[in-house]
This record gives structure tokens, sequence and C-alpha cells, in this order.
């Protein structure tokens, strides 16, 4: 009781509780919020970020608080040091850079090769080490485990794969592997998915994947600031088994139970293990009309100041550099380079500088921008029909003049073009903002992707096409009344 007061003294610093972008991690991140919340802690959720890497560098820039961490992702992905596997070890290593593990949860949730049942039963598939001799076979793994040292170029060379492979989105693999559209794919130990469609795990014989515990992992001046919140935290230790941890996977995957529900019994079935006050493991409240009221809102507002701010500058810069052909041209480049970085990975260097939530997304937002105003505002201006600018030139014209009364209403139509280009790019281009914790609508797609959900995937991707579309024939109004003022 005494620890539940002291956390309440503080309201205005919540517990920031952050998830990587797949279902665990969602359900152990939800767990965490709803014990705090039920002590009377208040918590604040940046669920759903974009990967490993994403998460640590948010939780080193002190955006978040905590967020559930794996021991063999640590050491292999993180620290890059696999010789590490304890605890105490890993602790030694995070000293300096302001970070800790807590005690850990329970369960180990490693990597695994799963195929189709039925393959692997007509191909005699056992052992990882059996894929070799079946070339031909389809693999397709996450796009992290392909990247990751522990992951994909690392087993390949352990077990002498020469498989060609692809990326695929995880929440996505298991539906094309029971659908035969793959033949193997990467899988974690504790998926609830594994018992609902007909799979294999292969056995790694030749012991490649390391142990992955799960535990929270936090910053050191968090605990010294929300010592009553990280008390809480630490009695979930070694409350879930592996066991355990796939059953409540499978309640979501399977059974269709939200986060919120599953957490939510979990902890009111160990409210005497844990000490639990009568209101811990309540399940949230939710409407789905104000929800998604709130996730429009929000697109509106990263769209809306992203799109404004490359309007102003986007048109200002190209009114400046039109008439140099060569400065032109060496903007509308620059501009064109800023649009060849992937979507996600601008997102993810944004981290380092602005942290996680609305700023990096509307500063990369802003970037994505610039390139369709900018170079259809400066191919209009700088293509004026040159017989036209002779004869506003000889009537005397000064350049403002003629920028004002010709090459302005000229090249109306296409700046308009460029900036209802720049509108749709920005409000698809906005859903990706989620894995940042930016929130809008693509906060149902990302949660969908999790589950695997198509209903909850399109409850946000058709109000942004919804939203596109206004925009559109938004700027097409607009486009005719500015018209109007020239005629």
């Amino acid at each position: 009781m005494a620890l539940a007061l002291s956390a309440q003294a503080n309201p205005s610093n919540p517990v920031r509780v952050a998830s990587k972008n797949f279902a665990e991690n969602y359900l152990l991140a939800e767990i965490v919020a709803q014990l705090l919340e039920g002590e009377g802690i208040a918590v604040e959720r940046a669920f759903g970020l974009g990967g490993t890497l994403i998460c640590y560098q948010a939780l080193l820039n002190a955006e978040i608080d905590l967020y559930v961490e794996y021991t063999g992702t640590l050491s292999q992905a993180i620290l890059q040091r696999p010789e590490l596997t304890g605890r105490e070890e890993l602790n030694s290593a995070l000293t300096e850079r302001g970070i800790r593990l807590l005690p850990q949860l329970g369960f180990n949730n490693t990597y695994a090769i799963a195929v189709r049942s039925q393959l692997a039963e007509s191909l005699g598939l056992r052992n990882i080490g059996d894929l070799a001799e079946h070339p031909q076979l389809r693999l397709v793994f996450s796009h992290e485990f392909l990247e990751r040292g522990d992951g994909w170029p690392g087993l390949a060379k352990r077990y002498a794969l020469p498989h060609s492979v692809e990326g695929i989105e995880h929440a996505l693999a298991y539906q094309a592997i029971a659908d035969g559209a793959i033949d193997a794919t990467d899988a974690y130990s504790t998926d609830g998915e594994l018992s609902r469609y007909p799979l294999r795990v292969l056995a790694d014989d030749l012991a490649y994947f390391p142990a992955y515990m799960a535990a929270p992992l936090v910053r050191t001046d968090w605990l010294e600031q929300a010592p009553a919140a990280a008390a809480w935290v630490r009695r979930l230790a070694g409350t879930i088994d592996a066991a355990t941890m796939q059953r409540l996977n499978a309640q979501v995957a399977v059974e269709g139970m939200s986060y919120a529900e599953v957490a939510s019994a979990f902890l009111d079935a160990q409210r005497q293990t844990l000490g639990l006050s009568a209101d811990a493991g309540q399940t949230p409240t939710t409407n789905f009309w104000p929800q998604l009221a709130g996730h429009v809102l929000r697109h509106l507002q990263l769209t809306g100041l992203a799109l404004a701010a490359a309007i102003l500058i986007g048109l200002a810069v190209s009114l400046t550099v039109f008439a140099n052909t060569r400065l032109a041209n060496a903007v509308v480049y620059f501009c064109g380079l800023l649009q060849t970085v992937p979507s996600l990975a601008l997102l993810a260097l944004m981290i380092p500088i602005f942290g996680i939530g609305f700023t990096p997304a509307v500063v990369a937002l802003f970037l994505y921008s610039l390139l369709p105003i900018v170079r259809n505002a400066v191919t209009a201006l700088s293509t004026v029909d040159p017989t036209l600018v002779r004869v506003a030139t000889a009537l005397g014209l000064s350049r403002w003049q003629q920028l004002r009364y010709l090459r302005l209403p000229l090249s109306l139509p296409m700046i308009f073009a460029g900036i209802r280009t720049a509108a749709v790019i920005s409000i698809g281009t906005a859903t990706l903002a989620a894995f940042i914790g930016a929130g809008g609508l693509g906060e149902p797609i990302v949660v969908g992707l999790s589950l695997n959900d198509t209903d909850m995937i399109l409850r946000g991707a058709i109000p942004a096409a919804m939203l596109a579309i206004l925009a559109e024939f938004l700027f097409a109004a607009v486009q005719k009344r500015v018209s109007r003022g020239y005629q």
C-alpha cells in the first residue's frame, strides 16, 4: 500500500511502457501496464515500436522507461557479444549505457524454424540441417531475422543452407505458410500460432540459437526516480513459464481475445501470488468510435503540419531557385535523394535526433512531401512559354510582376498537382509513424499486423484511404478558387 501511495505522489510522470511490434511483446507490455495501473500508477503506452533497435534507441534516449527484451537479443543483436549469456553478465555490459535488465519473467522464447507438417512428413524433415538437402524449398523469414547476427546469416553458415531467402512481416508468415505460399519461416517457440496451424518446429540439432529469456529492460535513472513502480514490475519475475506464455499468446491469436483482456485475466489469476489490489487486472474499457476519432485526429495533425510546412518551404525554395537552372536541378535532386530513403528507415534515423513520437514523424513526413511540391513547382515556373516571357518583358513588367501575373497563373495546375501528390503520399506514409509511437491510423494497422487480423487492419487502412480521397477533392476545390483570383 505504501508503494502505491508513493507512486501516486508524482502523477505528472507516468511510466512510459513500450513494446515491439509483435504479439507477445504487445501482450507482455500490456500486462506490465495493467499491473501498474491497478496499483494507482499512471502509465503511458508506446506499443508497436518498429523492432528491437527502435525500442532500444528510444530507451537510451529516455523516450521510454521500459520494455520487455530477451537475453539472446541483447547479447546477439544489441551488444553483439554472444559470449554474454547470464543476466549479471549482461547487466555488467549495460551499466555504462545507463540500462539495466530486471529479473527474468520465467520463460525462454527462443527462435525456431517452422515448416508445414504435411511438407515435413513428405520430405522427412526433422532437424534444421535437413533443409540443406532441399534447396528448392521457399524459405521466407521476418525482416529482422534476416538482418540479425543470430538470425539467417549465421544460421545459413552453421547449417550450410544454400537457399535464397525473402522477407515478410512476422505476423503474416504463419498464414502464408499455412496457405502453402511459403515452405518455412522463423518462429518464436512460445508463439500461439504454433498451436493454430499444422506446423512442425524443426529441431536445432547444432544448438545454434541461444536462450532468449524474457525480462523487463529499464533505464537505471528510472529505477531511482520511480522505485515504487520498479518494485511492482519486479514482482512479475518467475511468474510466466513457457507453457503459460504460449497459452496466453494462443488466447490472442487463436481465440481472438484482445491483449487487454488476456492481460487482465492473467493478472486476476496471479492476484494472490503478486499481492495485487482489487483494481489490478481490470480490462481497460475502450469505445470504437471515440478511439477511431482519436486516431483520425492524430493522423490529420501529423499530415496537416508536415504538409503545411512542405508547401510553405517547398514553394519558397522553388520561387527562389527556379530561374537558376543549375541550382534548381541540384535542389530537385536533393529532394529526390530524400525520397529514396525507405520510410521506416527514415523514421528510425530521426530517433537519435528527435526521439520517438510526434516530432520525428512530422519531420520525416515533411521531407517526403518536399519532392513532388518542389519538382512540380520548379518545372512549371521554369518552362513557361519563352515567347510570353519576352512579351511581358517588352511591356515593361518587372520580374515580380511577371511572376505574379504570368508565371504563377500558368503554373498553378502543375503546382497543385504536386501538392495533391504530396498530400496523398503524406497520408499513406503517416500510417508507418505508429512504428515510432506517433499514433494515428497506423496504430490499428500495426496491431492488426501483429495479430494477422484483417478487420483490425481495415480499421486503419479504410479511413486513411478516405482521407487521401478527401484531400484530393479539397485541394482540387482550393485550386479552382485560387485560379479564379487570377482571372
